[in-house]
């Protein structure tokens, strides 16, 4: 049986219960009030979105390239396009110009989402929507602005150059991998962690000397080598690659094997030219200039990396998109890439990084001359080296006649 309470206890007990009581119609009340008072807007801005575009369109053009990475004539034709060849239009709110120049924006400054709100005037959700419509479109472009290459001509880059011609007269392109950033969910990240344990997706491209991607595929885990993925595409007879003719070839690092197609350097021998400009001696032998001079005339592979990284900085600082979403980034970034290049032949970043010999910083991932997990070099493998003879014939051809006109 409970103690009976005594007179102080019971009003301290009543005076709980009258504070709580007010205590929650005080709540009430203050919640009633303040859903009946209007939203504070946000995007109050005396400049709003459409009239920031045609800020930038208008005045200086460098405000229009450090924002956008393009000039307005450029900038303009892209419109043409899309409206000709996909079925994006005007919105109800948004002109298509300012819905692309969102876009272009948002991967040009690797803005987040709260960063376009600001700038341009617009809720979240609106954004959101604009960003996924425009990369859907232009992702879907990538078969006619990234086309193989002509297999008949011999480029202009070294059919006018006495340093590749005629040694490299049957070069149609070069191949190579880079590591862009990526966000990857926490039960996959590991398969996107590179050498250097950082997430990344792994993407494979063929370029030509003019500068342009010819081929481009996008999405791998940063995990995979570059032998895997380029094996895995020569495979599968649904991936488009522009396999070579025969004679004909594609110019690959150190390490990738020599074959029938892909032309790679002497291996133990001196190749990346930053090597080669650091001795004091100059070139020492026949393995030595090929090996220059392939690295030289590959390194187009690596400038239009470094363009394509320059220009749009979202491939180096990847935000939280899907993966699906990562993937088309990079293949929309490409496409704009070799859309600005057909367009624009004065472009600052392809006039800095198109001189032969422009070296661009190293990508820190970069599979270049790593084994692969299966102990070999990339696609190299003990099956495959009988195979090889004709390929390491040809390339000791090409050193030999290099170097004969060379002393």
């Amino acid at each position: 049986m409970c103690a009976s309470r005594t007179p102080a206890e019971w009003d301290e007990t009543f005076e709980l219960f009258v504070d709580m009581t007010l205590g929650y119609m005080a709540l009430n009340m203050g919640q009633r009030y303040l859903n009946r008072i209007e939203r504070l807007p946000m995007h109050t801005s005396i400049r709003t979105g459409h009239e920031y575009m045609l800020e930038l369109l208008n005045q200086h053009p460098d405000r229009m390239f450090n924002k956008i990475r393009m000039y307005r004539p450029c900038f303009e034709m892209l419109i043409q396009v899309l409206r000709q060849q996909t079925a994006l239009q005007n919105s109800r709110y948004l002109t298509l110009e300012e819905q692309v120049m969102i876009f272009v924006y948002v991967i040009s400054q690797k803005a987040t989402n709260r960063m376009a709100m600001e700038d341009w005037q617009h809720s979240g959700s609106t954004i959101s929507v604009v960003f996924t419509r425009i990369c859907k479109a232009i992702a879907s472009l990538s078969q006619t602005f990234i086309k193989a290459p002509n297999f008949d001509a011999i480029p202009d880059e070294i059919r006018w150059n006495p340093k590749y011609y005629p040694y490299f007269q049957n070069c149609v392109g070069a191949i190579d991998g880079t590591h862009i950033a990526a966000h990857a969910p926490a039960d996959v990240a590991n398969n996107f962690r590179g050498r250097k344990s950082t997430v990344t997706s792994n993407m494979l491209a063929i370029c030509s000397f003019d500068m342009l991607f010819t081929y481009v595929v996008t999405g791998w885990e940063g995990a995979v080598h570059d032998s895997r993925v380029l094996t895995t595409q020569l495979e599968d007879p649904t991936s488009g690659f522009p396999h070579p003719p025969p004679g004909k070839y594609y110019l690959v690092d150190s390490g990738y094997s020599n074959k029938p197609g892909f032309l790679a350097p002497f291996r133990n021998v001196p190749y990346h030219l930053r090597d080669a400009r650091r001795r004091a001696g100059g070139i020492n032998g026949p393995t030595e200039l090929f090996n220059y001079r392939h690295a030289s005339l590959r390194n187009c592979i690596e400038r239009c990396f470094g363009v394509l990284k320059a220009r749009f900085p979202i491939l180096r600082y990847m935000t939280n998109f899907s993966l699906i979403r990562q993937r088309e980034i990079a293949m929309c970034c490409c496409v704009l890439h070799n859309f600005i290049r057909l367009h624009n032949r004065g472009d600052p970043l392809f006039d800095r990084y198109g001189v032969d010999g422009v070296m661009p910083p190293p990508d820190s991932d970069s599979d270049d001359d790593a084994p692969s997990s299966s102990g070999t070099t990339r696609d190299e493998g003990a099956n495959s080296r009988n195979d090889n003879n004709f390929a390491n014939d040809m390339r000791d051809r090409i050193m030999f006649e290099m170097y004969l006109n060379y002393n």
